[in-house]
């Protein structure tokens, strides 16, 4: 199994970012080919020291790497990462991490 970790940060205007997340790019991001769970974080992101400036956290399942290359080159996987640009334009709030993982 591969994971797509993205941390978003807070953004200035709460109400808009969650607005457009919800009502548009989840649902984009969701027609995305091989994607096979999407979770996000729910409620305050904080760390072992305590708050943080990480607003959401929004996990995706792939069954490997490859398939998440080849979902996000997929028409639906481009709209998805052009979207993301709306409310994160300039990439300053938003990390992403990908990974194949393993049970231990």
């Amino acid at each position: 199994m591969a994971r797509m970790v993205v941390i978003y940060r807070t953004p200035e205007n709460v109400e808009a970012f969650n607005r457009h997340y919800f009502e548009i790019h989840v649902p984009l991001a969701k027609k995305i080919p091989g994607l096979r769970k999407y979770e996000v974080s729910d409620g305050p992101v904080a760390t072992a020291a305590g708050p943080s400036d990480v607003h959401l956290i929004g996990t995706l399942h792939f069954d490997d790497l490859a398939a998440i290359r080849k979902a996000f080159a997929s028409p639906e996987g481009q709209a998805a990462g052009a979207d993301r640009r709306h409310f994160a334009p300039d990439g300053s709030g938003v990390e992403m991490f990908l990974f194949d993982n393993r049970e231990v």
